[in-house]
């Protein structure tokens, strides 16, 4: 077992990881962090333990800290490590009773929180109206409160296992303990018993903390539509007709009280909750509450972006043309015509827009947070729930964002800084190649291109104008009724329930990264010739770039395979921000395509040729000659021509379709596929290892299973005979060659 240290502050295991060895903190400690929760793990206490496939939340070193790597990550190796090392049975058992001890506090101390949020929120709100009517005040709307529910958790811990824990802990665990690690068997159980309740309970613990994070600005919010604000505002009304208010600044420290028990506000926010609490004069107008259903939307929007009162009385009347014909999803002339035109001016006031938003130091409104990361234009377009729905969604952007997941907003936020390059247009040209391409018909100067190259506004702009444009059509779905104003039509259920998170889209990843393991791994060339490794190819998994495009969609786009030049660089995948298909099959089919797509990158000019074998040159094989093959039967034959007529004779989109049925049907050991096709993909897409076993005794699978893992044990006896020598010459076991060591045990 290996010793590993790392420094305060860094990560050991960032949350949707693989999980291929657990961590044993010798010294120092670890936090298990989640949004604004988290475990402190001392001494004794193990990194993994309670994660299955992937790890649950992001664990980073509290302080300078040492740990054992242990091989471990199931029950299978648990056994083999405490059969060989009986010394770490009361260890390992300990901490998993402990750890589990750890995690159902929490998880009771957050669903008193979710439990405050809403008796609080529904007995504010209903104390709000009662006083309105017994003090004659008209009762302002907040429709927040139709949607507002009491969290149902999926993944709950009943009162008895909380309470067993307590008992066990304080009480009992040294006679618990003497009983279970009397036996292999004993032991192992009780652990991954309680590994398996611990994961249980932080996804209970995950449930409980999303409901926090998305509803806690109900009571107190940064675009002022909440409960404080009703009571606020009530307060300044009274105050200016000399009445006495001390009973609605009563309710006012009591939200303050709440909000300092629920502690999900940040410093800013409790500190501004406090000061209009003590130190505001009431009767002074107040900004109040915006309604937005007042709000004359498409003006506060385009005032933003520079424009004139002509320029907007004339979109004005081009939306409201288009509001009020029969149907806003015809495909006369006349729609489209109006289409077009609010399409032309939409990308025109959204590159303006977004030009003053981040070269003015002042946060844009919740309106134009709107318009920037939904697509919102029009109340009366997309309707007074959806709308209000959309509006409570500012105070909480976060949720779709994540290190490998951006709101457009957000996307050209990062080209803008330069911490991303421009996307490739639809002649696959980047951005460098684009401006080349001017300087040679003649459209931009020698000097100007020079320029251009370092400009950031010329690149956001050259996003805006092909990956934004292009990607928002496309993943809307009906390219011939697209609209880029998002419209109440649009919605086939709730803003919530649609919302494409970033949660979701990496749940949706790693549902692919459980039955096709090496999906997104590419082979990446390690060097270091001074401890004589000259050239050595390595796997890396590189998780893709998720743009959400502001529209309601039911379509995905895998834009590009790679962000530049280099293989080992992030493919961009573009997805709807509000979902109205299932965000599973989206991802699965996605994938299929980028795995065509980076095989035809990697192969070159040979990505066809059969001579050189591949992916795409055994596919395009198969499907060029599948007439002539005699493995195929008749009807096989008839379906594949059907399949090349429905995909407009593209291979591309008939492996994608074949590829969707290996990863929903064909892992489960229900057969869609032909021969042929079956067996290109058992060797080029194989299922995880779990998937083989279970799979293995099937004749169709048996000898593919067999073959690669042998060729897996093959090379990671290679791999590991290079690594003893490497170290024996001083070299360092990065991240990244365990990774490689990792992916041929998978």
């Amino acid at each position: 077992m290996n010793v590993l240290k790392v420094k305060k502050g860094e990560t050991l295991a960032r949350k949707q990881d693989k999980v291929m060895e657990w961590y044993l903190i010798q010294e120092g400690s670890v936090i298990r962090q989640f949004a604004f929760a988290e475990i402190i793990m001392h001494r004794n206490a193990i990194v993994g333990i309670l994660e299955n496939e992937w790890f649950a939340c992001d664990y980073v070193a509290n302080e300078d800290t040492t740990l054992i790597v242990i091989p471990c990550k199931n029950a299978q190796d648990l056994r083999k490590i405490l059969s060989e090392h009986e010394n770490f049975r009361p260890i390992f058992l300990r901490t998993a009773v402990e750890q589990r001890h750890q995690a159902l506090c929490l998880y009771a101390s957050l669903q008193k929180k979710c439990m405050l949020l809403h008796n609080a929120a529904e007995t504010l709100y209903s104390e709000y109206k009662n006083l309105c009517s017994e003090k004659l005040l008209d009762e302002q709307d907040f429709p927040r409160m139709e949607q507002f529910a009491a969290l149902k958790m999926q993944h709950r811990a009943e009162n008895w296992e909380i309470a067993n824990s307590n008992s066990l802990v304080r009480s009992y665990l040294k006679e618990y303990m003497q009983l279970m690690i009397k036996d292999d068997s004993l032991c192992v159980g009780a652990i991954m018993e309680a590994a398996a309740q611990m994961r249980r309970v932080t996804q209970g613990i995950g449930e409980m903390v999303n409901y926090l994070q998305y509803n806690r600005d109900i009571l107190f919010s940064d675009s002022r539509d909440d409960i404080f604000r009703l009571f606020f505002a009530m307060a300044v009304q009274q105050s200016q007709k000399k009445q006495d208010i001390s009973e609605i600044k009563k309710r006012l420290l009591n939200m303050v009280d709440v909000m300092t028990k629920l502690d999900v506000y940040d410093k800013k926010q409790m500190a501004e909750a406090h000061e209009l609490c003590e130190n505001y004069d009431f009767t002074k107008e107040s900004e109040g509450r915006i309604n937005i259903m007042r709000e004359d939307c498409i003006a506060h929007i385009m005032e933003y972006a520079g424009y004139g009162s002509d320029m907007i009385r004339d979109f004005h009347s081009i939306v409201q043309q288009y509001r009020e014909l029969p149907d806003m999803m015809s495909t006369d002339n006349e729609a489209r015509q109006l289409r077009r035109e609010i399409t032309k001016v939409f990308y025109d006031i959204y590159t303006k827009a977004f030009m003053r938003s981040v070269e003015e130091l002042v946060k844009p409104s919740p309106i134009m947070m709107m318009f920037f990361n939904f697509g919102f234009m029009d109340a009366e377009v997309l309707g007074e729930t959806n709308t209000n729905a959309l509006y409570n969604l500012t105070d909480s952007l976060g949720l779709f964002h994540s290190a490998n997941v951006y709101t457009v907003y957000d996307w050209l936020v990062q080209i803008y800084q330069g911490k991303k390059e421009p996307s490739r247009n639809e002649f696959d040209q980047d951005f460098n190649a684009f401006l080349l391409e001017e300087k040679r018909t003649g459209n931009i100067t020698e000097e100007q291109m020079q320029q251009y190259k370092n400009d950031r506004r010329q690149k956001v702009q050259f996003e805006i104008h092909n990956m934004f444009t292009s990607g928002n059509r496309v993943t809307y779905g009906r390219v011939t009724t697209f609209c880029p104003v998002l419209m109440e039509e649009d919605f086939i259920n709730t803003v919530e329930k649609m919302a494409v998170t970033a949660e979701k889209i990496a749940d949706a990843i790693n549902k692919v990264r459980c039955v096709d393991y090496s999906a997104l791994y590419h082979d990446v060339m390690f060097s270091d010739p001074d401890r004589g490794i000259n050239q050595e190819w390595i796997k890396k998994e590189i998780l893709p770039d998720v743009i959400l495009m502001p529209n309601a969609g039911t379509r995905t786009l895998m834009w590009q395979e790679t962000s530049g030049a280099k293989i080992d660089t992030p493919a961009r995948f573009l997805f709807p921000i509000f979902s109205a298909v299932d965000l599973d099959d989206q991802m699965v089919e996605c994938i299929g395509r980028y795995r065509w797509e980076i095989c035809r990158r990697v192969q070159g000019v040979y990505w066809n040729d059969i001579r050189e074998k591949s992916l795409t040159a055994e596919y395009c094989d198969f499907i060029q000659y599948y007439r002539k093959n005699s493995d195929l039967s008749a009807d096989a034959k008839e379906k594949i021509k059907t399949a090349l007529s429905r995909a407009r004779n593209s291979y591309r989109e008939v492996f994608v379709k074949d590829y969707q049925a290996w990863m929903k049907y064909e892992s489960q050991g229900s057969f869609r596929l032909n021969k042929v096709a079956r067996d290109i993909l058992v060797r080029y897409c194989p299922f995880a290892k779990d998937i083989r076993q279970g799979l293995a005794t099937n004749p169709q699978y048996q000898n593919a299973f067999h073959r690669l893992d042998a060729e897996n044990r093959k090379k990671l006896q290679r791999f590991r005979s290079v690594y003893d020598k490497y170290e024996a010459a001083g070299g360092e076991i990065t991240p990244e060659l365990k990774e490689n060591l990792r992916f041929y045990q998978m």
